[in-house]
């Protein structure tokens, strides 16, 4: 499985978390038993990770959604915003800028336009950020 496709099984899962409260391994199950949504290591791992870190990850898309509060950023937007967040802030494998075209990526196959811009605007700003703290501790 591609790593966009890992992080496509992801979305639909976290997506799937944050509409119904039932417990992850719940839909782990689920997701298995109807076979639309490949639930590997790499999948868990970034579930997992995303569901973990939930609280930080949000504090961050709020920091940096200047134009919208975390409780009126649609769903499927958090659920791309919070990948691409867990990516930046904790997978080393993946560069910021690869971590932000594939959240575009996805938000231009599930979202609207403006929900496209949207995401790339947060990450952009939050991109900005963390290239300017670097040059400063250089």
């Amino acid at each position: 499985m591609s790593r966009r496709e890992v992080r496509d099984h992801a979305f639909k899962l976290i997506f799937e978390k944050l509409l119904r409260d039932d417990p992850i391994e719940e839909l782990y199950e689920t997701a298995a038993e109807i076979d639309e949504i490949m639930v590997s290591d790499d999948v868990k791992k970034i579930v997992d990770g995303v569901l973990e870190k939930a609280d930080e990850l949000d504090g961050k898309i709020a920091e940096y959604s200047t134009k919208r509060a975390l409780s009126r950023i649609p769903k499927i937007n958090l659920a791309i915003l919070r990948i691409a967040f867990f990516e930046i802030l904790y997978d080393e494998r993946t560069p910021v800028n690869a971590s932000i075209s594939e959240a575009v990526h996805l938000s231009e196959k599930y979202t609207y336009k403006d929900d496209t811009r949207f995401i790339n605007g947060v990450l952009s700003s939050f991109a900005k950020s963390l290239a300017s703290e670097k040059k400063e501790e250089s």
